[in-house]
């Protein structure tokens, strides 16, 4: 097998290319993560608001005070 000699300027460019690939990934990930909250909170809000009506519709009405 060849002996490879190291390349100071590959390095470097490697280096600075895995950094921005990081970057972006990372922030790639946090908009996700946003995103999922966002999606899991609304969707807790609407199947709460359902179920509350639902059950406020079904429950035994007041009983009127004399006519």
């Amino acid at each position: 097998m060849p002996r490879v000699t190291r390349n100071p300027l590959m390095s470097l460019w490697l280096s600075a290319a895995n950094r921005a690939a990081n970057t972006g990934r990372g922030m790639m990930m946090a908009e996700a993560k946003r995103q999922q909250t966002a999606l899991t909170t609304a969707t807790t809000q609407d199947v709460t608001r359902f179920w509350a009506r639902a059950l406020r519709s079904v429950s035994v009405p007041p009983p009127r005070k004399g006519r």
